[in-house]
């Protein structure tokens, strides 16, 4: 199964200048979610396995930091879209 695209519309000048965005729109970036894990342990890490859960103590509506390339873009949170865990955006810093 394809994992579903991403569209992000511009909210600044990228806007309103379409083509000086051009060279740099299809470049790869990473876009991770940071959820701490107090107490995680290396033993902890060794016995992950296929359908692991693990409890991250994060309340749910609490917002979780969205990185792109290591630097914080927004805030989110966990939602369930279907057998899908997503991330809502609610605040872009």
């Amino acid at each position: 199964m394809a994992e579903p695209a991403l569209v992000v519309q511009p909210q600044n000048d990228a806007a309103a200048h379409p083509d000086a965005w051009a060279q740099v729109l299809p470049l790869p970036c990473r876009l991770t979610v940071d959820v701490p894990l107090p107490g995680f342990t290396v033993a902890d890490a060794l016995r992950l396995h296929r359908s692991s859960v693990i409890n991250s103590h994060w309340r749910v509506g609490t917002d979780i930091p969205l990185r792109l390339n290591g630097e914080l873009i927004a805030r989110g949170e966990f939602e369930v879209v279907g057998n899908h865990l997503a991330v809502r955006l609610t605040e872009l810093v």
